[in-house]
């Protein structure tokens, strides 16, 4: 119980330190918020204003025709003068607008107070919405002199622009909520103050419906707004993924840089260790089997004879040590080729098991060969091969208590390929424990009990070198009832024999033959010509003994 508390202690600690900063990011937050004023982000509020200049400076002369439509329509029950004096009050206003947004996009993003520049469009708005609004006031004084037709249609006809302009102006302005507001309501206060005053209920319902598509507008445009601010932070998350992204691409370079470069080190320091250690070993290997074979006269004391074994033993441990460890380095560099060519797996494991017959029986195992001789052949490296067979054997050797039974196995599998399998009855591998010994130097704890040295070094080898084949390689065990390694080699590598060209017993010289046909022809001919040209005749037929008769002919 002491341990659980003690190990789930930093745990403990670790969420108390996450909730700690959580909630001085909040705290931050909320003070940037109520010092700007609003709940948007400084650098959203900045893509909210351009996103409004750019609407504004696009729709310059849609605004400006809309206007001279609406000053044209409005001579029919005003004055021109009136008319006229409203449309160079809206375009005056709507080109200093323009101007405004024109030197807001030349202004550096870094250089701009987003407070000045917002009270500054808010102020142009203002005028403008103004300007509009006085589109109600335009013949006003008209409508004692108007007909009931002319009053009514200019009244339907003022309604219809200020709904247009409440689209056009949610559209446009929806970015920025408060422009939108200073923009609009005045227009909608005297468009709703001018039905009002007539005192008619028609007029009095316009009025209303003018208030409640003004609020449906006014909602629509804060959808817009959310629309608008969401997509900015989507586009902000998405840059912010593809900034880290760029950042662990580079470091995922630069470690694989210098994976290389230490790749590239190994192989080298592999390479010059590989000579330096070869060439004192083959000398110390020499020279000791000379003193243990006693060429050079035999040796006085019999424990410096055993001593020389010793050394050559120990020597020749040392250099298939070397030989493991630069065969794993070349394959896993990718450097190992295969040389591969047309053999037989049964062929490659009785030599493995002519070559360890020896040491089989100095420990008393007996090695069980189950072989399928009918079997095609493979396309594969034989030195890969032998190799592979030859550590499974020699793990399985090593493994097996005296007495034990080896079985190497040679079969086809059910897809067509191949397989190739050792099993001993040896003291097996725990189940927890396999991965660990497909890794390099990798060993069994209960291998370090029973089993003679080794370097870890086969089962790396074998997987590896199955894999350059395409093959598979499984290892199964169970404690105190043996291994089985099992390489399985696909079917792409099986070679399969070519049928016959022509069935058997009915080639065609032997139809040719069954009817009667001469099959040299041509041979008396081809003698006359010898005695003429001095050459001998070009025989045709198929058979030998027909060749020679042809030939005592000519002679």
């Amino acid at each position: 119980m002491d341990k659980a508390a003690t190990s789930s202690a930093p745990g403990r600690l670790q969420g108390r330190r996450d909730a700690r900063a959580r909630a001085a990011d909040d705290l931050r937050e909320t003070r940037e918020r109520l010092a700007r004023g609003n709940a948007i982000k400084p650098e959203f509020e900045y893509e909210m204003l351009s996103i409004f200049v750019r609407n504004e400076l696009s729709a310059a002369f849609t605004i400006t025709g809309l206007s001279a439509i609406f000053s044209l329509a409005s001579m029919f029950w005003a004055p021109v003068e009136q008319a006229m004096l409203w449309l160079l009050l809206v375009i005056g206003s709507k080109v200093m607008q323009l101007e405004l947004c024109r030197r807001f996009q030349l202004v550096p993003q870094a250089e701009i107070d987003l407070h000045v520049w917002r009270r500054r469009l808010f102020a142009t708005e203002l005028l403008t919405g103004l300007t509009w609004a006085g589109f109600a006031l335009v013949g006003t004084h008209a409508h004692a002199t108007a007909t009931p037709t002319i009053l009514f249609s200019s009244h339907v006809f003022l309604f219809a622009a200020l709904i247009v302009v409440l689209a056009i102006r949610m559209t446009f302005a929806s970015t920025v909520i408060p422009i939108l507001y200073v923009g609009t309501i005045p227009m909608t206060l005297a468009v709703v103050a001018r039905l009002v005053s007539l005192q008619d209920p028609f007029y009095i319902a316009l009025a209303l419906m003018a208030v409640g598509v003004h609020i449906y507008f006014i909602f629509l445009a804060k959808g817009l707004n959310s629309t608008a601010l969401a997509m900015l932070e989507f586009r902000a998350q998405k840059d912010a993924l593809i900034a880290e992204l760029d950042e662990e691409k580079s470091f995922s370079d630069e470690a694989r840089r210098r994976a290389e470069a230490a790749n590239k080190a190994k192989s080298r320091f592999l390479a010059t260790m590989s000579h330096e250690l070869r060439t004192p070993l083959n000398a110390i290997m020499g020279f000791s089997e000379v003193m243990t074979a006693e060429i050079l006269g035999p040796m006085s004391n019999p424990t410096y004879k055993e001593y020389a074994g010793n050394i050559h033993d120990s020597g020749r441990h040392l250099l298939n040590l070397i030989n493991e460890i630069l065969d794993l380095s070349r394959i896993e560099a990718g450097r190992y080729e295969l040389h591969e060519e047309p053999i037989r797996l049964a062929d490659v494991a009785e030599d493995c098991h002519r070559l360890l017959k020896l040491r089989a029986d100095s420990k008393g195992l007996t090695i069980v060969e189950e072989f399928d001789d009918e079997m095609p052949q493979v396309w594969a490296d034989q030195r890969a091969i032998r190799q592979i067979c030859l550590n499974l054997m020699s793990n399985a050797l090593k493994f097996t208590p005296k007495g034990g039974r080896i079985f190497v196995t040679v079969g086809s599998t059910d897809d067509g390929g191949q397989l190739l399998a050792v099993r001993d009855t040896g003291p097996g591998i725990p189940k927890e424990e396999i991965p660990k010994v497909m890794q390099a130097f990798g060993q069994g704890s209960l291998a370090h009990q029973t089993a003679e040295g080794g370097t870890g070094l086969g089962l790396p080898i074998v997987k590896n070198l199955v894999e350059l084949h395409g093959g598979t390689f499984e290892l199964r065990s169970e404690l105190r009832k043996g291994t089985e390694a099992i390489v399985l080699l696909p079917r792409q590598r099986v070679l399969q024999a070519l049928g016959p060209l022509q069935p058997l017993g009915q080639e065609r010289h032997r139809r040719n033959e069954g009817a009667g046909e001469p099959a040299y022809a041509e041979a008396p001919q081809r003698t006359a010509s010898h005695g003429r040209m001095g050459r001998a005749p070009r025989l045709v037929g198929r058979s030998e003994a027909d060749a020679r008769r042809v030939m005592a002919s000519a002679n």
